[in-house]
């Protein structure tokens, strides 16, 4: 199981209700569902991956993040939407974190940090978009259309009356340590937020 989905976890009451936007095989779904007993919904565009969803059991919705999906749900029909590793490819970020917490009282996303400092040792010197363990792509092949940093995204939260509960930094293994602690936009490669708005009461 990806470390990032026992931190996850580990901010999730038991019963809860939980969405997970672009859900792939559903692994986060059905180890939240053995866990904790969470009503689990899951967006996923792939016709393969919605198929390991449903064999595990899992209510599976096909859609794309980008044209719509709050449509499906009213307001607060869930206590979690979580999105792991997925807001940097989203055409409007606002706009679906907006979506995120209309639909539910929190929001849970993880995102790579662009302004790692292997990202912008390589950006400085030699005047080329950075490679990294969590950024691997090339700029003209890569899924990424609004890389942040984690100052960038605690910025637009303060602006739309986001609050931030928890947030946890990490390396690529998923480990944290001192520096990460002291300079988190400087030394995390990987952020995992909770979050919610400002009049929605947080745990």
């Amino acid at each position: 199981m990806k470390a990032e989905f026992e931190t996850i976890s580990s901010w999730i009451n038991d019963k809860s209700r939980v969405l997970d936007l672009g859900c792939g095989d559903g692994e986060l779904l059905k180890h939240l569902s053995d866990l904790h007993n969470i009503t689990a919904y899951g967006l996923e565009i792939n016709h393969a991956a919605i198929i390991h969803c449903i064999n595990k059991g899992l209510n599976i919705i096909q859609s794309n993040l980008d044209e719509g999906w709050s449509e499906f749900f009213a307001s607060e029909s869930f206590d979690f939407v979580v999105m792991t590793q997925t807001l940097q490819a989203i055409k409007d970020p606002e706009k679906l974190l907006d979506e995120m917490l209309r639909v539910g009282r929190q929001g849970i996303v993880t995102f790579p940090n662009f302004g790692f400092w292997t990202s912008r040792l390589q950006f400085g010197l030699k005047g080329r978009m950075p490679v990294t363990r969590v950024l691997p792509y090339q700029w003209y092949n890569t899924p990424n259309i609004h890389l942040c940093t984690f100052s960038d995204f605690e910025n637009l939260c303060a602006r739309m009356n986001i609050t931030i509960h928890q947030r946890t930094v990490v390396d690529y293994a998923h480990k944290s340590n001192l520096l990460m602690k002291i300079l988190p936009n400087f030394f995390g490669e990987v952020a995992i937020y909770r979050f919610s708005r400002n009049n929605k009461q947080g745990s």
